[in-house]
């Protein structure tokens, strides 16, 4: 029997994610192959053996792709994604989707025009545990769900080194909120459903740097579930907390990103990937090939724009130095 031929990648972007992470997982999936590469030093594309550009619109003309990795700073996520999808390519985008709510939408809307997917990298929905927490939830285990909050905290010094970029207004878009906290609104939305309501704080506390250090995000769902978010840059102490409250009991997730669940009916461990976007990439190539939506698409990516959007000017100010 013919083998199906495989799902063909462009990437956009060598920095750390994509090699830590992208590039080993589209390399590892059985279905998939990477086709080529777009990086602006083609000395980083020189150990894939793939044909590389220095040109976004010039791979899309040459590379034979048929799906694009835009693993680039959010600021080039749109004018990416959409000159993509105008190619006729597939297109998975890294998170966060894009600079704010209005140019996701413009995303989404390309994506519908052009009837190719869109899949946005929020990996954390394919967590096996995060699968077995909305089980539980489903099944009434805790009750009626009624709050849920996350906390990440860590240092990061991102003034200065490689990822400097990503407290770069201009080219992330803001500090935690958008690069660590939209993970975790993106759970509260694949778990409670429709954010109806939103209020937050943002802040410059410790941090040389010209976006907010910390942030703190509560949304009220349409079922009545609370979720509070509270994300940090300038914390000693490292924390990755993630529970659910319910009437009967509680769920409890932390560290978020270890398999440790714990329930009122017992202790599980239920380990992802080692590569955490392997799963990501392996749910995109399946989507496509069974005609579905990919588990983290546009369309559920555009509801934490909008959480963010809501917070993105409330409360924000940088101290006085």
């Amino acid at each position: 029997m013919t083998q199906p031929q495989k799902l063909r990648w462009l990437v956009a972007g060598i920095g750390d994610i994509s090699t830590r992470r992208v590039l080993p997982a589209i390399l590892a999936e059985p279905r998939s192959t990477l086709a080529g590469l777009v990086t602006r030093d083609p000395a980083k594309a020189a150990s894939y053996g793939v044909p590389a550009w220095t040109d976004f619109a010039v791979a899309l003309a040459e590379c034979p792709a048929d799906a694009v990795y835009v693993a680039t700073p959010p600021f080039l996520h749109a004018s990416q994604t959409i000159a993509a999808l105008r190619a006729g390519k597939q297109v998975l985008c890294e998170k966060p989707m894009a600079m704010g709510y209005a140019e996701a939408l413009t995303m989404q809307r390309a994506a519908e025009e052009s009837g190719l997917t869109l899949g946005i990298a929020y990996y954390r929905r394919t967590y096996p545990k995060v699968a077995r927490a909305r089980q539980l939830i489903e099944s009434g285990a805790i009750g009626r769900p009624v709050f849920a909050e996350a906390t990440n905290h860590g240092w990061s010094d991102l003034a200065a080194g490689f990822r400097a970029w990503i407290a770069d207004p201009k080219r992330a878009g803001g500090g935690p909120l958008r690069d660590i906290a939209c993970h975790r609104i993106d759970l509260f939305n694949y778990l409670f459903g429709k954010p109806v309501r939103v209020t937050g704080q943002l802040s410059t506390l410790v941090m040389p740097v010209q976006v907010e250090d910390n942030a703190t995000v509560l949304i009220e769902y349409e079922n009545g579930v609370r979720g509070m978010v509270d994300v940090r840059w300038h914390s000693r102490v490292p924390r990755d907390e993630f529970r659910i409250r319910g009437t009967e009991g509680e769920l409890e997730l932390t560290p978020l990103n270890d398999p440790q669940l714990v329930s009122p009916q017992a202790t599980e461990q239920i380990p992802t990937h080692v590569n955490i976007h392997y799963p990501c990439v392996e749910d995109f190539v399946s989507a496509l090939l069974e005609g579905r939506a990919p588990v983290s698409s546009a369309l559920t990516a555009l509801p934490t724009e909008w959480v963010m959007e809501q917070v993105g000017g409330v409360c924000f100010s940088l101290p006085s130095r």
